[in-house]
C-alpha cells in the first residue's frame, strides 16, 4: 500500500551517503532537492555543499538540482555548487525528474535522487523509475504545510522500516 513512497535507502544526512558505492552500482547522475536536503531552508550553499559537488564531479557524476522553489532561490544556489538546475520542478510529477535526466544525459536506471520528503521527493523519483534516497531534514524548523506532511510521513516510515526488517530476516533464512 505504501510501497510507492518507499526510498531505496534512508540516511541521516546527504553528506553520509557513500556515493562511491552508488557509482559502482552503475549510477552516473544524481538529482538533489535543495532545502533541508543540502542546506537549511533558504540558506545559501555552504562549504559542505560546495565540497560535495566538487567530490561528485571528481567521481565522474553528473548533477542537477530539482526544486519546487522559484528561480530566485534555486539559481544562486546552483551557481555556488556549479550544477545545472530546474526550478518550479512540479514534484512529484515525473516531468521535473525527466527534465533533470535529460539535462544530465542519463536514464532512470543510472540516476539517483536525494531528498528529504517522502510525498514529493521520493514518490516523484520512484514514479519516474529512479533510485531514491530519503535523508533526514537538516533543520527541524519548517513551514506549517511541511510540518503537517511530516506527521503523515510517520506511518509510511513505520511500515517501510517494518518491511525492511522482514526482508532482512527472509534473507537470513
Amino acid at each position: 500500500m505504501f510501497e510507492p513512497f518507499y526510498p531505496q535507502e534512508i540516511w541521516d544526512s546527504t553528506y553520509d551517503i557513500p556515493f562511491e558505492t552508488w557509482k559502482d552500482r552503475g549510477i552516473k547522475g544524481v538529482i538533489f532537492d535543495i532545502d533541508n536536503t543540502l542546506v537549511p531552508h533558504g540558506a545559501p550553499a555552504d562549504e559542505r555543499a560546495i565540497a560535495l559537488f566538487e567530490h561528485l564531479k571528481k567521481l565522474g557524476f553528473k548533477t542537477c538540482l530539482l526544486s519546487n522553489n522559484k528561480e530566485a532561490r534555486v539559481k544562486p544556489f546552483a551557481s555556488q555548487v556549479k550544477s545545472p538546475y530546474i526550478h518550479k520542478g512540479g514534484k512529484p510529477s515525473k516531468r521535473g525528474y525527466k527534465n533533470a535526466m535529460a539535462c544530465m544525459g542519463t536514464g532512470p536506471k543510472e540516476t539517483l535522487f536525494v531528498g528529504d520528503q517522502l510525498f514529493t521527493d521520493v514518490y516523484g523519483a520512484n514514479r519516474a523509475g529512479l533510485k531514491s534516497i530519503l535523508v533526514k531534514p537538516i533543520d527541524p524548523k519548517e513551514e506549517i504545510q511541511i510540518v503537517l506532511k511530516r506527521y503523515l510521513e510517520r506511518p509510511v516510515l513505520y511500515f517501510y522500516r517494518k518491511s525492511r526488517k522482514k526482508n532482512l530476516k527472509n534473507m537470513d533464512t
